[in-house]
């Protein structure tokens, strides 16, 4: 089962890759400038703003459970814990390499204020319904600061020229039915994906109305956490 979820995520890898790989070159012809990159999501995509931390829902406690800053967390690469759960690097991480971009970091580091090169959002156990609000939150708020030190027009290029990755959606499903949830007291099954669905219909109109550009997120797969993969 373990090794069935690998490769899952090692397809997923691959296929991020091509877009990557697509998207660079499509502009690197044009633009010597780099492009930034804006990153959403779970555990899969969090580089440590479990760190600093964690988010509350109406069925779901924040506990040290959703948190990798500690060994064997980043071990075998960083040779301490960042935050990402995996011994090294994640998707992110080996696509800012490909693209030339530094490693980008969590958007909740303190004394972070340069996104130039873009910043990551994302945090363990987040989904469509649980709280991805609060990192389209945080994008506003990167917007504002970007268009304050930049102005508008160089705020507007960098933003619409950037890679934005969203990897999300397993938490959603999983979660009302491994917690004490009373959510299906209240909203049966179809309702609760449609939910689901309305929730990611409004993070796609958010993106559309600040940038002005197309986007489709990863498809959920069957569900698995990084974290209880890397405990297999």
């Amino acid at each position: 089962m373990a090794t069935s979820r690998l490769k899952i995520y090692i397809l997923a890898f691959s296929a991020s890759l091509l877009v990557a790989s697509s998207s660079s070159h499509g502009h690197s012809r044009h633009h010597k400038k780099h492009e930034a990159m804006f990153i959403f999501g779970d555990s899969v995509f969090d580089v440590g703003n479990n760190n600093y931390g964690c988010y509350l829902t109406n069925y779901m406690n924040s506990t040290t459970s959703f948190q990798a800053n500690f060994l064997p967390y980043g071990e075998t690469f960083f040779s301490y814990p960042t935050g990402r759960f995996s011994d090294g690097r994640l998707i992110p991480d080996f696509i800012a390499e490909y693209a030339k971009l530094p490693y980008l970091p969590p958007y909740l580091q303190p004394g972070l204020n340069n996104y130039t090169y873009g910043v990551n959002f994302a945090s363990a156990h987040q989904g469509y319904v649980i709280h991805l609000k609060t990192q389209l939150c945080q994008f506003k708020k990167v917007v504002k600061q970007l268009r304050h030190k930049l102005g508008h027009a160089e705020a507007k290029t960098i933003l619409s020229k950037a890679v934005y990755l969203i990897s999300i959606g397993n938490n959603d499903y999983f979660a009302p039915f491994t917690s004490n949830s009373s959510l299906f007291e209240s909203h049966s099954h179809k309702e609760f994906v449609g939910l689901v669905i309305g929730n990611l219909k409004k993070v796609i109109k958010v993106i559309y109305t600040v940038l002005w550009w197309s986007h489709t997120p990863n498809v959920t797969g069957p569900y698995i956490n990084l974290k209880e993969l890397l405990e297999v």
